[in-house]
């Protein structure tokens, strides 16, 4: 899976996101709109991760979205 499917499925991608980063608000989500940058920018802001870390952080649960179509739910 890469990140443009995820952008182009955002809605569906919101609830695994928003279970992995419990902090991100609805509005975060919103404005997020499936950009993976604004996204690893409101992970820094809100749980205090350097970019690197935030990076790191994002490619596995993208990495575990491929063997775990499950963690995917509708909103």
């Amino acid at each position: 899976m890469n990140w443009d499917q995820i952008e182009g499925e955002w809605k569906q991608f919101r609830g695994a996101i928003r279970e992995k980063w419990a902090k991100l608000t609805d509005d975060d989500l919103d404005l997020i709109s499936g950009k993976k940058e604004r996204l690893l920018g409101k992970i820094q802001s809100h749980y205090g991760y350097k970019k690197e870390a935030a990076e790191t952080e994002l490619n596995e649960f993208i990495s575990s979205i491929k063997h775990d179509s499950a963690k995917i739910t509708k909103n």
